[in-house]
């Protein structure tokens, strides 16, 4: 078994193995990806994992990558498949002759993992808020608590100037949809809880249109990310208790009935259908 504080370095980032998790810190060189110096670093509980693979790499590396479960990590969840390979943050590269040593690793994880299929919860911390961003159309910026969106006049639509800045809590929200800012349309949409908005994101008050140089992934990505792990870290909207109604109130509205069913203004099917109701909200 790897010895806790065991590290293994490669290209761009160095995983360290601990008793429980992998610490995996991100070089901040200029050769790096940006979001994966964004997150600087990440813990990964061995929870969070279900396998470990080892492959071959191009120009003489093996790529050692860990797989994590479906719902772990409030990133992949936001990034929905949507990541360039290079920005994978679960991939450690190395050189081709660190092959046996990267298949040590790999073997040793394996063994320790227990978990398997979806995880009921986020396991991997979600970047910390505040977050902000600059998008095409509007700056947005996340505190914890709440988003909010200031629209730009060289770049929101008339719609969203109608309708003015925006501020969403994090209660009123059931979810993000995040589309990487480089495929086409591609912008952060806040999803409300029973509302739908307009079939154009730049349209819709409750989204930002990224652009070129707008809402790169470095910056968007993780800011969604804090987004859905508060939003799911809420949880559903509590549901408001209907309240009872007053015994002697629900005892008149049947007397009132029975009168109109003696008057034969109300079927005998009806009566009983209603004073059922009725019974029911004591």
């Amino acid at each position: 078994m790897s010895r806790m504080g065991d590290v293994l370095a490669g290209f761009h980032a160095a995983w360290e193995f601990e008793s429980d998790s992998v610490l995996i810190r991100y070089e901040r060189g200029i050769r790096t990806p940006k979001l994966l110096q964004a997150l600087g670093e990440r813990r990964v509980p061995l929870s969070a994992v279900s396998a470990v693979t080892l492959t071959p790499g191009k120009r003489g590396t093996v790529v050692l990558r860990a797989e994590l479960r479906p719902g772990a990590d409030p990133l992949l969840e936001a990034a929905d498949g949507q990541l360039k390979e290079g920005c994978d943050p679960y991939r450690l590269v190395l050189p081709a002759e660190r092959e046996t040593l990267a298949e040590y690793y790999a073997d040793e994880l394996g063994a320790q993992l227990t978990e398997s299929g979806p995880a009921e919860r986020f396991l991997v911390t979600a970047p910390e808020p505040p977050r902000s961003f600059k998008a095409y159309d509007g700056k947005a910026s996340f505190d914890g608590r709440t988003v909010s969106f200031r629209w730009f006049w060289t770049g929101a639509s008339s719609a969203k100037w109608k309708a003015g800045d925006q501020s969403f809590a994090i209660g009123d929200l059931s979810g993000v949809e995040w589309r990487s800012p480089e495929v086409f349309e591609g912008h952060l949409r806040l999803l409300r809880r029973g509302e739908t908005g307009p079939a154009q994101v730049d349209h819709d008050p409750a989204a930002v249109v990224f652009g070129l140089g707008y809402g790169p992934v470095h910056e968007s990505l993780p800011f969604a990310a804090a987004v859905l792990a508060a939003v799911r870290q809420c949880g559903p909207a509590p549901v408001a208790a209907v309240p009872r109604r007053d015994p002697a109130d629900i005892a008149e509205r049947i007397r009132h009935l029975g009168e109109l069913h003696q008057a034969g203004l109300v079927t005998d099917e009806e009566f009983s259908v209603k004073k059922a109701e009725l019974l029911a909200e004591l």
